[in-house]
């Protein structure tokens, strides 16, 4: 069994993150990046699996950008995964050309499941996986609190507005994860050393023959106004008086 695990790298969101001055993107120069991470918990639930498994399973982590992004595989390749693939390219990917790799990917690789999380944080689209399980035509199952693997499929907890929604679904599936799903375990000092030894599969974005089809344009960019300081109260009065004469609704 092969389970394929998309990955983006993203800005560290503990770090300070700030427009450029043309408000045509962030400051990035100096500006650490991650994997995203609903992608790790998604690793994470890959590497389970594995580890859970009486039957073989690699996980492949896959990554589409420049060749900065090498570290946030070596990360992944510490984390466990067994291999890793990057789609070189310098283009800025809408989540639907992401999908169109991605699918061009999966029928190259094969996998039996799509893991991959929810959203990105640096633009939470929560789009990638609906286009991809749309144009593989597979089922899948989005937010994604718990996997169980059936006798022919797998069961999934989706967390919704409602409360718990349970899918079976048989496989080939893509299943989008959630927060509550697992908690990613940090890769060794060990595990780090030995990935940068590790091979990373490259694939030119020339040689997947796909021509891309923007969605999205991005016209501008702005910080969120700072939030005003709070006002400590003397009692519960002066609390229910502020709330009916001076809250404002948004």
């Amino acid at each position: 069994m092969r389970i394929l695990v998309p990955t983006k790298r993203v800005p560290d969101t503990d770090q300070k993150i700030r427009v450029r001055a043309d408000s045509c993107g962030i400051e990035d120069e100096h500006l650490p990046f991650v994997i995203n991470p609903f992608d790790a918990i998604a690793l994470e639930e890959a590497l389970r699996i594995r580890e859970q498994s009486s039957d073989n399973v690699e996980v492949l982590a896959v990554g589409i950008g420049s060749t900065e992004y090498e570290r946030e595989l070596r990360t992944a390749l510490a984390m466990g995964a067994d291999r890793a693939l990057l789609v070189e390219s310098s283009e800025q990917f809408d989540p639907w050309n992401v999908a169109r790799v991605l699918q061009v990917i999966v029928r190259r690789e094969q996998p039996e499941l799509v893991l991959m999380g929810k959203q990105a944080v640096d633009d939470d689209s929560n789009q990638a996986g609906q286009f991809l399980a749309a144009l593989l035509d597979w089922p899948q199952a989005t937010f994604a609190s718990k996997i169980e693997f059936t006798g022919n499929g797998i069961r999934v907890c989706r967390e919704t507005d409602a409360g718990i929604e349970v899918v079976s679904m048989s496989l080939p599936a893509v299943v989008t994860t959630d927060l509550r799903l697992n908690e990613p375990r940090y890769a060794s000092l060990p595990s780090i050393l030995k990935s940068k030894k590790k091979p990373i599969e490259r694939v030119a974005f020339d040689e997947l023959n796909i021509e891309l089809e923007p969605r999205v344009t991005v016209l501008s960019m702005e910080a969120p106004p700072a939030r005003s300081a709070g006002v400590r109260v003397a009692d519960v009065d002066e609390l229910l008086s502020r709330l009916r004469d001076e809250a404002k609704v948004i």
